[in-house]
């Protein structure tokens, strides 16, 4: 038998080393204890991401449920806004401690490590994916049952970092109406595909906008296009969340745990039904 020379290219032998598949993912802070993780992610930037993140956060700790936000969206930071948080994350022995929000949902951002908020984040890919696998690694998250990935939009270095290094349950993928958006979609959700992790469904954002005098919808972006793009990848469309002049003033204010509103509520129980947690069976 010839001697390796580390080549599977130009090798035919059924070894372990080719037969196994390599185990990206990265190991979680000894301290920490995550039950389940999903990722939300777009195709493009703009479509709501963020907001629909942090709603899903917030509507799952109100059923009983510890609720965990990773900010991955390191160049573009926006969920401790979203949560009305300013101070800064400390550390310990252990690790980085994340900061938590008035109704217990623990965070992590970058912008929790800046000096100032508006500093911009002028870092190089390599930097700002190892960035996010330290927020897995390095990070004490306090016994999560489910952590919500706000990821940046695309499908480049940073989004590539969370399907390897982290073991996602699923991920929600968010759109807005118009057709380029949804083609935009189709990238995201194959992207998934081949990286084989479960689409837990579709939300929709800017979906319409209902006249507040009349009642009447309209849709300002155009006729949507989720159920085809939802039935064309065997998923299913989890929410339509119109343009809500409250629930946008709640996220740009910091008061997202303070909205009211049953537009996540599908959403939430197709989570809970999904990916359930086992110490609260």
């Amino acid at each position: 038998m010839s001697e390796c020379t580390h080549d599977c290219s130009s090798c035919g032998v059924d070894c372990p080393s080719r037969s196994a598949a390599a185990d990206l993912h990265e190991k979680l802070n000894d301290h920490s204890t995550v039950h389940k993780v999903i990722a939300v992610v777009s195709g493009k930037g703009g479509v709501g991401k963020s907001l629909v993140t942090a709603a899903l956060a917030v509507e799952l700790n109100r059923r009983g449920h510890k609720t965990a936000v990773l900010d991955a969206d390191i160049t573009g930071p926006s969920i401790p806004k979203a949560f009305g948080i300013h101070s800064k994350a400390k550390g310990s022995d252990f690790g980085i401690l994340p900061e938590v929000t008035k109704t217990g949902i623990e965070l992590m951002s970058v912008n929790l490590l800046l000096q100032n908020t508006t500093d911009p984040v002028v870092w190089r890919g390599p930097v700002v994916s190892g960035t996010v696998k330290q927020f897995w690694t390095d990070v004490i998250w306090s016994d999560v049952d489910y952590m919500f990935v706000d990821m940046p939009p695309g499908t480049g270095d940073v989004p590539l970092t969370v399907f390897q290094s982290i073991p996602l349950d699923g991920i929600i993928v968010v759109a807005s109406p118009q057709e380029l958006v949804g083609m935009i979609v189709e990238k995201a959700v194959k992207m998934a595909n081949l990286m084989n992790i479960p689409i837990l469904g579709l939300i929709e954002n800017m979906s319409y906008f209902r006249c507040p005098d009349c009642g009447k919808e309209h849709r300002i972006f155009g006729d949507s296009h989720i159920e085809e793009i939802a039935a064309r990848y065997s998923t299913r469309v989890l929410a339509r969340v119109p343009i809500d002049e409250s629930l946008r003033r709640s996220v740009d204010t910091g008061t997202v745990e303070l909205f009211v509103g049953d537009y996540f509520e599908n959403a939430a129980n197709i989570i809970e039904d999904e990916l359930t947690i086992a110490s609260i069976e």
